[in-house]
């Protein structure tokens, strides 16, 4: 992943170094267990642990070069940790295949991904809910396929944004319970040359789950279904993005990205302030779902195990995890920062001379009457005239001159139909379903 879009804490999990170190304690800890069960002398483990004691640098340079020769990264790895320990590293990988290595470390390196990016969800939650809570009657307009519909309030389209990260936070939760699991079982799966407690003590130090039947690797359903939830945190990211982007047009703004000082939008046009966060984080979106369709395909695999999942989770492990953070943490500063314009919404709420209250004049004609049918073409015939004259009309003065509504709503219920209020009374209930009382 480019820096532009990396964050250097998520970044350092993925580098050579960290999966080295982690590599190293998989090891480590299964030597100790082995040793613990008599299958190799104490003084095996304690070698490990003494030379890891003494905080060495992992040669990444070294182990490439002998990966060079051996063409395979796991052999390099013990190679150059054996000539760092001595003759006693001969009894590390006892029984063990190269996938116990690999899958568990991913395991590893896939949960505490998701500690940084359920942070990250914390920090988008409690931005979204703070402007939530300051917008939380700020009359706006409400849209239907882009078209002005009924009213509703800022803080209800941000509690909407708000609930749907809640439950990505508890999608986010289940994904890393689902792959959080250790193999440790060697070739085809069977534990034939390893005890099934070695990977028991493994799985407890290094804060994994057993994994049931690893068939010498550990299922792909569990890294497709966290993939796939990485893609519908980053579609929530688009949709919220998307929002933004509407309303920042200049026929609407009702909102914008901060727009800081000494900023520049076009360097062709100097009045420019274009939705650039959010543009990006409609691209940034499409990037993270790209790793869940190979994902998917990563679960058919030959038999007990082949490696044509390897190097796409090579790509896709730190691509994803790296740009959602990033993501994530860039829609929380634009939501932080938004600027909000309630004077534009107002403006917007009476661009169309009252047509917003149709369904309540619906309403009213039916209770007092009228056939819904005939209802609607009431309402309707005056409304299509204020729509054709681009709101230089108003619907309740057409109302009010039309004998066939009045003759069921007199001109003070039709004044009373017009209430903006109306249409705010169960915001509280909304709030309080989101966040609580």
């Amino acid at each position: 992943m480019i820096p532009r879009y990396s964050r250097p804490e998520m970044v350092a999990l993925w580098e050579p170094e960290s999966r080295f170190r982690i590599w190293f304690e998989i090891e480590a800890h299964a030597t100790q267990k082995l040793a613990d069960l008599g299958v190799v002398p104490q003084s095996a483990a304690k070698a490990l642990w003494d030379w890891w004691a003494t905080g060495p640098t992992i040669d990444v340079a070294a182990i490439d070069a002998i990966e060079a020769v051996t063409k395979h990264d796991v052999i390099a790895f013990l190679d150059w940790v054996a000539s760092q320990v001595g003759p006693e590293a001969r009894f590390m990988h006892q029984g063990m295949t190269s996938s116990d290595v690999l899958d568990t470390c991913l395991a590893v390196q896939l949960a505490r991904a998701t500690d940084l990016l359920l942070a990250d969800l914390d920090a988008l939650l409690a931005a979204i809910k703070r402007r939530a809570l300051e917008h939380k009657f700020t009359p706006t307009m409400g849209r239907s396929h882009g078209i002005h519909a009924e009213p509703t309030t800022f803080g209800v389209k941000l509690a909407q944004a708000y609930a749907e990260f809640a439950r990505n936070r508890v999608r986010l939760l289940a994904a890393r319970a689902d792959i959080a699991t250790c193999a440790i079982s060697g070739a085809v799966g069977t534990f034939a040359n390893i005890d099934p407690r070695v990977e028991a003590h493994v799985a407890e130090q290094m804060g994994l789950a057993i994994e049931p039947v690893s068939t010498q690797v550990i299922p792909r359903d569990r890294h497709a279904m966290f993939f796939a939830t990485l893609g519908v945190i980053a579609s929530s990211i688009e949709r919220l993005a998307t929002e933004i982007r509407h309303l920042q047009r200049t026929e609407v703004l009702e909102a914008e990205e901060y727009f800081s000082p000494g900023q520049k939008g076009s360097s062709a046009m100097p009045h420019k302030r274009n939705p650039v966060l959010t543009e990006n984080l409609t691209g940034l979106a499409r990037m993270v779902r790209s790793a869940v369709t190979p994902a998917l395909e990563n679960v058919a695999l030959w038999h007990e195990r082949d490696i044509s999942h390897s190097s796409v989770e090579r790509m896709i492990g730190p691509d994803a995890t790296i740009t959602l953070d990033f993501a994530l943490a860039r829609l929380t500063q634009v939501v932080d920062k938004l600027l909000i314009y309630p004077e534009r919404m107002a403006k917007n709420l009476n661009r169309m001379g009252g047509l917003i209250h149709s369904q309540r004049i619906l309403l009213a004609l039916t209770q007092a009457g009228v056939t819904r049918d005939d209802a609607y073409r009431l309402v309707q015939r005056n409304a299509m005239k204020v729509w054709e004259a681009d709101g230089a009309l108003s619907l309740l003065d057409l109302l009010k001159a039309d004998g066939d509504v009045t003759a069921h709503l007199p001109d003070a219920e039709l004044d009373g139909l017009f209430d903006l209020g109306y249409h705010f009374a169960h915001v509280d209930t909304i709030f309080a379903r989101v966040f609580g009382a």
